[in-house]
């Protein structure tokens, strides 16, 4: 037998590597079964609990009921559920363009941004279930309500974000663009948006749950009085006439949203950042 045969057939994984190859299956693996499985057992407990305590269905369904209602009352809550996702895209939609726009008018401009940003903290900050009483006596339309609601939500995350990222830039980088010549808007076009998309992107993942909220909310007190069909609405009449299953189900349908909502955001925040910037690139262990 020669030495050519007496060779191994592949290269041999140092130890480390191997332990590192094992962490990241693990690690690949954990992160999606072990939310699910957790997510499983809460739901087992939740079914037992209300098998093992006699519970009445309208006072706390099992899991199945509230399944089997979802599906007997598609037609009813999906059709609630889209009235609520167009405020919360149109609301969210509103709030990229205004709080970018408003971004970018700071970020030139020192002075406008030291009188207009505190208007920006007061909305932010009042409750909008405290705004809205005033909002009803102003507008007459019962949607532009339910928009500008979602809207005052959502703005405030797109608007510190980007003017964050806007006001980061490395001054060298700056300073450089100036020696070349370089005017604001250019500095803006080819420097300062560049190094603003990360903050923006993470202010849009949390600015999209909140339009979300802002739009169940804005439908709740409007809905109080019969006016709105979305799926706020549908929680309120539900619990008038004690249909927890329904009230469940459409309670689902919002966490749902909000969750798929936010996956859609990361997975764009991902793909617009995964070939330059440090945040998406794959970490060495």
């Amino acid at each position: 037998m020669t030495d050519i045969d007496k060779a191994p057939a592949g290269p041999l994984l140092d130890p480390e590597e191997a332990r590192r190859l094992r962490a990241e299956r693990l690690e690949s693996v954990g992160k999606w079964f072990l939310p699910l499985a957790i997510m499983a057992f809460a739901i087992l407990m939740w079914d037992r609990i209300v098998v093992w305590n006699e519970i009445p269905k309208y006072i706390l369904p099992r899991p199945g009921v509230v399944l089997e209602t979802l599906w007997n009352d598609a037609g009813l809550l999906f059709s609630s559920l889209l009235v609520t996702l167009r405020i919360t895209f149109l609301g969210l939609l509103l709030a990229v363009v205004g709080g970018v726009g408003l971004a970018v008018l700071f970020a030139q401009s020192k002075w406008v941004e030291m009188s207009f940003f505190p208007f920006a903290i007061v909305l932010q900050v009042t409750p909008i279930v405290a705004i809205f009483p005033l909002i009803n006596i102003y507008v007459d339309n019962q949607t532009a309500k339910l928009l500008l609601c979602a809207w005052i939500v959502a703005f405030f995350p797109i608007l510190s974000n980007t003017t964050l990222g806007l006001n980061s830039v490395d001054r060298n980088l700056r300073d450089l663009f100036k020696l070349n010549g370089a005017t604001h808007w250019q500095q803006l076009r080819y420097l300062r948006l560049p190094a603003a998309m990360p903050y923006f992107l993470g202010g849009l993942k949390i600015a999209g749950g909140l339009s979300l909220i802002g739009a169940v909310v804005a439908e709740f007190v409007a809905g109080a009085a019969g006016q709105s069909s979305g799926l706020a609405s549908r929680i309120i009449e539900a619990g008038y006439r004690l249909n927890a299953p329904r009230l469940f189900a459409a309670l689902f349908l919002i966490s749902l949203t909000g969750i798929v909502i936010f996956l859609v955001l990361t997975l764009v925040s991902h793909l617009m950042l995964r070939s330059w910037h440090e945040s998406a690139l794959k970490q060495e262990r």
